[in-house]
Formats: structure tokens, C-alpha cells, sequence
């Protein structure tokens, strides 16, 4: 690689600047070298080794005002405002009209929280700038502090005009687009942008996933399409395109565009789970649960992997291989209630219950209090024989489900089964007046409770006087 005579000499400055810090020798640089090497500090994050050669540039040029900026600007990033502030205050006496004095004072009101303020800097920097297009830009981040997207578009327009490649701002554009729910305004903006610039593979890229938003699923394989001629090392692309392709039920080609993704960048545990599902969906087997535990093996912690180990062997009706899966997934997250939930279902058709009632109490517990979870827990502990824990379970259930006659006709049950016979009796009507369809329920659960002649007396009296 051949290096500039400018970029040879920054990187002379820069070795002869550390060794002086390393040999506390003191070097003589001029204006414009401190300026590199602090510019090179701050884009490598180093701000205490900046801030050392602002201090050591400042004392070899105590009048350099771009040096003064550099050190406002530290001061910015640390929070530092009224500090930054009063040293700046000065400089506008000396170069009113530099326009990098007012990007500063914008910052720190900013930083203040005080954008409309920002704005009018702005603003005053744009009449003296040779190049305004970063300013607009800048204004239009302004906007989006103020959630007012409309503004914050506009002018980020006013930057992609000036700056055609600036992806930043159309980014950003395309941003508002989505909070304003303008999705057919978005695409007709990208399509205006890409008559001006047609191989931008962002714009295509933008538009293809605008394109998938309104269900144009075929424009939006030749949108990525187009992004992947643009760059054909476009990940997120060839990303994108799978997706979609997978919509179309097109999935050897969905899996042909997650192998280009691996190519490029290695081999990724997502990429790995997608190819495992269209494979699924193709009917192999095989090659979807080698590409599944792929997935794991390349990122064990990945929860969602071996969820869709365990969802295979569902559909297999392997429920033991499923079990063991599923407490993989619980291992990485404890909290997810959708796992416990399946977790539960496994061990149900397994037959066993105390650890099926166990994992609906945690996925309770979790806040999914969907009524079927209330019932198969409920029915459970009925299956057990805990006929108080049941009705604690379906009383607890009837605060979220209030008019539910598939609770009423369980605590029916239950507390005739407790000898509450008042209760049973009251919960029974209660359950008839919501549906008298589903009694069914207390004889498919309670049979011998149902064949009490008392209870099918009950029955029998509300039929007939509610004919």
C-alpha cells in the first residue's frame, strides 16, 4: 500500500508526539500537526491523550483558535458545558465568521437541552458556511429531539441535495418516513432519490424493506436485487431478500442467499437457524436439525436455537428430546414464560403432571395469565386430586376472566368435590346463566359429581325455565 507525502508526515508527527510524552523530551510542532494528532485521538477514543496534546499545543500556540476549539469540544464531550461555553464566548470576537464557533454553541445548547436554541445557531452557521450540507443535517437531529419528524425531514432533505452520498441523512429521512407512517411516501422518495443516484445500494435496500412493508414482496426481491449489483457484499441485503423469499415460500432460494451471507462474513448462528427452517419447511429433516445444532453449537447461549430444536421434535412427536431441548432454552432464560409454557405442554403429553403444574405456576407467575393457562393448570391439579389448589387456581383466574363459564362449571365442580355445596351449587348457576351449552364441561371433568341427583335436578329445573 502506498501512502500520501501528507499521511507520511502525520504519522512522523504522531510517533515523534508519543515519543516525547514516553521520554518527557519537549519537540516543537506547528499548528497544523497538534491538530492531526488530536483529531487522530479523538477518532481512536482516546480523549485523556487528546487532551494532552491540546494542553501541550496550546502552550507551544497560545493564540491557535483551532486548538481552542479541539479543547471546547472535549470539553462538550465530558459535560462540561459552561465551562465549553465560556471559553468559546471569546473566540466570536476573533473569527465572527467561523462557522465551526457556532456548530460548538449549538452543541452545548444541545446538550441543554435547549434545541430550538440549537436550531437558530444552526441556522446562523448556514449563512456563513461554504458547505451547508452537514448543518442541515445537524438541524434536523435538532427536530428529532423535538419529535417533530416533519421538520426533522425536511431538512434532512435539504442535506441528501446537497450531499447526494450522505446515507446518514437519508437514513434518518427514512426514519421519520416510519414514524410519520408515510410508507407509500417513503417509496416514492426513494424511487425520486435513485433517479439521481441509481446505484446506491442503500436507497435500494431502504426500499426494498419499504416495499415489504406494504406486502410487495416481489418489487421488494428486486430492490435487494438492485442493492446486491450495487454491492454484492451487501450482507444486509442478501439478508432482507431471504427473508422475503421465505414469505414466497421460495426456500432454496432463501436458503441459496443466507449461504452468500455466510460466505462473506462467516458463519452466523441466525443465518444457520433461518437455513434449518427452510430446510424444515422443504420436508428434509436431516439437514434442518444439522444446521439447528450448528446454530448452537456456534452460539450455545442462543435461547431461540434451541427453541427450534424442541419445536422439531414437537412436530416428530419425540416429546422426551423435546424436554430435553426446551431445559436447554430455560437454562439460558429462566424468565421467559413462552418457554415454561411449552415446557409444560411437553411434560403433559409425557404424563407428568407435577412438573406440567409446575411449569404453568412459573409461566403464572411470569404474567401470562391467558385463560388457557389458568384451565390446563387448573385441570391438572384436578387430575392430582388437589381440589383446593384448584379452586385457589380458578378463583385467582376469575379476577382476569371475570364471565368465564369454563371457570365457573371448574369451581362448580371443585367445590361440590369439596363438600362446599352452597358454593358448588352458586358457581353451577352462575355457569348456566353465562353458557348453559358447555355443562358438558362439569361431566366431562366431575362425572360423579355431575351424576348427583341433586346437581342433575339443578340442571334439569334451569332447562326448563330458561327455554
Amino acid at each position: 500500500m502506498e501512502f500520501s507525502q501528507s499521511e507520511e508526515n502525520e504519522g512522523v508527527a504522531l510517533s515523534k508526539f508519543e515519543s516525547m510524552l514516553k521520554t518527557n523530551s519537549v519537540f516543537f510542532f506547528d499548528s497544523n500537526e497538534f491538530e492531526n494528532i488530536i483529531h487522530h485521538y479523538l477518532e481512536s477514543g482516546k480523549i485523556a491523550l487528546a487532551k494532552k496534546a491540546i494542553y501541550l499545543g496550546l502552550s507551544q500556540h497560545p493564540t491557535s483558535l483551532n486548538l481552542k476549539l479541539f479543547q471546547v469540544e472535549i470539553l462538550i464531550f465530558e459535560n462540561k458545558l459552561n465551562e465549553a461555553d465560556r471559553l468559546l464566548s471569546p473566540l466570536f470576537e476573533i473569527e465572527p465568521n467561523n462557522e465551526e464557533l457556532y456548530i460548538q454553541k449549538a452543541n452545548i445548547y444541545s446538550k441543554k437541552d435547549q434545541h430550538e436554541k440549537a436550531i437558530d445557531v444552526f441556522k446562523r452557521a448556514i449563512e456563513i458556511a461554504d458547505d451547508s450540507a452537514d448543518l442541515y443535517s445537524l438541524i434536523g437531529m435538532e427536530y428529532l429531539f423535538l419529535d417533530q419528524y416533519q421538520e426533522a425531514k425536511q431538512n434532512f432533505k435539504k442535506c441528501i441535495e446537497l450531499d447526494v452520498e450522505d446515507y446518514s441523512a437519508l437514513y434518518n429521512i427514512i426514519y421519520c418516513f416510519d414514524f410519520l407512517d408515510e410508507t407509500m411516501e417513503a417509496i416514492e422518495y426513494l424511487n425520486s432519490y435513485l433517479d439521481r443516484n441509481p446505484y446506491s445500494e442503500v436507497a435500494w435496500h431502504q426500499l426494498g424493506k419499504q416495499y415489504v412493508e406494504t406486502k410487495q414482496f416481489v418489487k421488494a426481491v428486486t430492490a435487494f436485487d438492485f442493492a446486491i449489483i450495487s454491492d454484492d457484499t451487501f450482507i444486509g441485503a442478501y439478508l432482507e431478500k431471504a427473508k422475503v423469499l421465505e414469505k414466497l415460500n421460495r426456500f432454496e432460494e432463501a436458503i441459496e442467499n443466507y449461504k452468500i451471507t455466510i460466505a462473506i462474513e462467516g458463519s452466523t448462528a441466525y443465518a444457520l437457524i433461518k437455513i434449518g427452517y427452510c430446510y424444515e419447511r422443504l420436508k428434509n429433516s436431516d439437514l434442518a436439525l444439522q444446521h439447528y445444532y450448528q446454530a448452537v453449537e456456534e452460539d450455545p447461549a442462543l435461547d431461540r436455537g434451541w427453541m427450534r430444536i424442541t419445536k422439531f421434535f414437537i412436530a416428530k412427536k419425540d416429546y422426551h428430546k423435546a424436554l430435553f431441548h426446551i431445559n436447554k432454552a430455560i437454562d439460558i432464560d429462566s424468565d421467559n414464560a413462552n418457554y415454561w409454557l411449552l415446557f409444560s405442554t411437553i411434560n403433559e403429553r409425557l404424563l407428568l403432571l407435577e412438573e406440567a403444574e409446575r411449569g404453568y405456576k412459573r409461566t403464572l407467575e411470569l404474567g401470562d395469565y391467558e385463560l388457557s393457562t389458568w384451565l390446563s393448570r387448573g385441570d391438572i391439579l384436578i387430575k392430582l386430586g388437589e381440589y383446593e389448589a384448584a379452586k385457589f387456581n380458578f378463583v385467582q383466574a376469575l379476577e382476569y376472566h371475570p364471565k368465564s363459564e369454563e371457570l365457573e362449571y371448574r369451581l362448580s365442580g371443585v367445590c361440590l368435590k369439596l363438600n362446599n355445596t352452597d358454593a358448588g351449587y352458586a358457581h353451577l348457576l352462575t355457569a348456566m346463566h353465562l353458557n348453559m351449552e358447555h355443562v358438558f364441561i362439569l361431566e366431562e371433568l366431575f362425572p360423579e359429581v355431575y351424576q348427583r341427583k341433586a346437581v342433575l335436578q339443578l340442571i334439569e329445573n334451569f332447562k326448563n325455565t330458561h327455554q
